[in-house]
């Protein structure tokens, strides 16, 4: 994800390892990630690993100080910051569905792209 964004990655103060991954993994680098919905907007630091899903995983000490809360039921969050409460709702079937066409078509172009650019490299030699 971090590299879709284009994140900069930084050095992790504080190196650690996580086990209940893929076997053992060393978090060793951050990224800063910048959270905007409507008028809110928060910068997060985020530490950095694969994952085979696009999700960002936060903190408990996030959750407390911006009173956030998850409804199971309807998959909704809620969070307070500076007095204000947000509510987030989760994406549509169809959303979802758009979504991932849109991913597809944006890969396979970046893919075709980088093939062209390939090509008049090696001819260019």
């Amino acid at each position: 994800m971090g590299e879709n964004l284009n994140l900069s990655v930084i050095p992790h103060s504080k190196l650690y390892k996580l086990q209940w991954l893929t076997g053992e993994l060393t978090i060793n680098q951050q990224v800063k990630v910048k959270l905007s919905v409507s008028i809110y907007k928060y910068k997060i630091l985020c530490d950095v690993g694969p994952m085979g899903t696009c999700h960002v995983l936060l903190r408990r000490p996030w959750q407390f100080a911006k009173n956030s809360m998850h409804n199971g039921r309807t998959n909704e969050n809620t969070f307070t910051h500076e007095k204000n409460k947000y509510l987030f709702y989760p994406l549509t079937s169809s959303q979802v569905l758009d979504d991932q066409i849109r991913l597809k078509l944006k890969v396979k172009t970046e893919k075709s792209l980088a093939l062209i650019e390939q090509k008049v490299v090696s001819k260019e030699s």
